[in-house]
């Protein structure tokens, strides 16, 4: 998909991998709706991407509260009459293990990681289908496809999402609505300083191992830009 005047939905977009997924899209002449919890944050992103001649949308909303994401599918159609893309990357991590980590925490990364993008969807695909159409863009983890003690609460979220990916692909085919998964690695932004959990483990899935790429969110903003013009089921970050 070309972007030149199609609308794009971002989720998470206040910082890190959605607001540079916001500028790009909006570079590639697209129409963007941000959306996060935070509503100043929100504003001032908005405020940059009209000073730069995009046409903007700032939509606060908190992706764990259905009426909340429903409503700004319904305020982006009201602005603009259409959803051509929807891209899921709110998201957060929790460190602890399996045997011993908090189940509160657990829920909560559930509600956001999993429940949030399909809250998402589900409010976005009859939009979709008016437009005969769509795409829709979820942000998974390289540590999906991994066993990293300590991680295993974050990226079985993640592992739920890919799967709800690939069934959606399947199920939605037919309306012309294709299902893109991302998988970042480790990416210089804050997610990192935002997880919550075990304090001591968290410290150290901050620190990169020696070896380990660490991406730019702006690299990372580069290949779901390349993954929407290009349409694969699947897009990593060395592809």
């Amino acid at each position: 998909m070309e972007l030149q005047n199609k609308v794009v939905v971002i989720t998470g977009a206040s910082g890190g991998i959605g607001l540079a997924t916001a500028k790009v899209c909006a570079s590639a002449g697209a129409r963007v709706v941000l959306a996060a919890r935070s509503a100043e944050k929100l504003a001032q992103v908005t405020a940059e991407l009209e000073r730069g001649g995009c046409q903007a949308l700032a939509a606060p909303a908190d992706m764990t509260r259905q009426p909340e994401v429903e409503r700004l599918i319904t305020e982006t159609v009201r602005k603009f009459g259409r959803i051509d893309v929807l891209i899921n990357n709110a998201g957060q991590s929790a460190t602890g293990t399996v045997a011993e980590g908090s189940a509160d925490d657990y829920r909560r990364v559930i509600e956001l990681n999993m429940l949030g993008p399909l809250y998402a969807i589900q409010a976005a695909v009859p939009a979709m289908r008016r437009n005969g159409g769509g795409i829709i863009v979820n942000i998974s983890s390289m540590t999906s496809k991994m066993a990293i003690p300590g991680l295993g609460l974050y990226a079985s979220t993640k592992g739920a999402l890919n799967v709800l990916s690939a069934t959606a692909r399947a199920e939605l085919a037919g309306d012309n609505i294709r299902v893109i998964t991302v998988y970042p690695r480790i990416t210089a932004t804050d997610f990192g300083k935002n997880s919550i959990g075990d304090a001591e483990m968290r410290a150290r899935q901050r620190t990169p191992r020696p070896g380990v790429p660490v991406d730019s969110p702006e690299h990372v903003a580069q290949k779901i830009l390349e993954a929407l013009r290009a349409e694969p089921a699947e897009q990593y970050m060395d592809a």
